[in-house]
């Protein structure tokens, strides 16, 4: 059981500089998500991409903007609960609201920030290995260092499996990408840049079976093949939904974003929404965006928890972070 004053929903970039902003606020967070890492969709879908909008960085890789934004949160220390989903939600008497997750957690909030990009990721599985999942089988790659040396074979035709791909070659001791088509669904640039690398491609195939004992040591493909194999990353994409958020009794736009007001408030007291999920007239979907928006939400929310807090939080120069 976690008791704060703001849980964010959401571990996205957007969650992320929530967490900041609460905590430079003196609000205690915690932020709950779905996926076992944090980032979002950045981290599941374009890790290495350089993003080219985000303020004061000409050009920023997906995990690098990540990892900057923990960096920023971390002294105000947010408690992180990974690879649970928020599913219930309960009114309690005193305005506070009671989040229960899928594993079991229970979060009693004053505040709750929304912010779950497009919603619930789930990654597709494979057609085979599910058995060594955590044990050589990932649908992540947030440290490279743990493949090093390893034989890893990625699954996939996207973004997230090229980028990977390129990203482990040249520490991994091999790396092979097996996809089920000729054609990737990637950056043409980066499918060239792969084509170019050390990398093994093999395609019209998929992994049938995967063979170890406690760790995973090779996979076999429908072509007959078999591989050498002690990392296997699935990147076969993700299913995005509200899921049971939609039972919250949030008011939903197009069945698939929050609507809010120009608060960020839900139609809910004590829920405020931002980034992709939020909706209201004149929305424009983008990072940079995001985190205009979670500003104003969270210092929103310290208002409804105290109504006596100033909306405006100060000039962070004049508030810096704890050491």
């Amino acid at each position: 059981m976690l008791d704060v004053d703001v849980l964010i929903v959401g571990a996205g970039p957007v969650g992320l500089f929530g967490a900041y902003y609460a905590g430079a606020r003196g609000l205690r967070t915690a932020i709950v998500d779905a996926l076992s890492q944090v980032g979002g969709q950045v981290s599941a879908m374009y890790p290495e991409k350089e993003i080219y909008d985000i303020a004061g960085f000409p050009a920023v890789s997906g995990r690098r903007l990540i990892a900057g934004l923990v960096e920023q949160a971390a002294p105000y220390r947010p408690a992180y609960v990974l690879g649970e989903e928020a599913q219930r939600l309960e009114h309690v008497p005193g305005g506070l609201l009671v989040v229960k997750t899928g594993g079991g957690t229970e979060i009693t909030a004053r505040a709750v920030v929304v912010t779950g990009g497009i919603g619930t990721f789930t990654p597709r599985p494979l057609p085979a290995g599910e058995e060594f999942l955590g044990r050589g089988l990932e649908y992540f790659v947030p440290d490279g260092a743990d493949y090093a040396g390893r034989d890893v074979v990625v699954v996939g035709g996207g973004d997230s499996a090229v980028d990977w791909a390129l990203m482990l070659h040249p520490i991994a001791s091999s790396v092979t990408l097996v996809h089920r088509r000729a054609a990737f669904r990637a950056h043409h640039g980066s499918v060239e840049r792969l084509k170019a690398a050390p990398v093994e491609i093999i395609t019209n195939a998929q992994v049938t079976a995967a063979h170890g004992g406690h760790r995973l040591e090779r996979v076999e493909l429908s072509t007959g093949a078999t591989l050498p194999c002690q990392r296997l990353v699935a990147a076969l994409g993700f299913t995005a939904n509200l899921g049971p958020l939609r039972e919250w009794g949030l008011d939903l736009h197009d069945n698939r974003h929050l609507v809010v007001d120009s608060a960020m408030r839900t139609n809910v007291p004590g829920i405020f929404a931002a980034g992709d999920i939020a909706d209201y007239d004149g929305k424009v979907r983008l990072i940079a965006v995001g985190f205009g928006e979670v500003a104003t939400a969270v210092n929103n929310a310290a208002v409804h928890i105290d109504p006596a807090a100033q909306l405006f939080p100060g000039h962070s120069t004049d508030h810096p972070a704890p050491v």
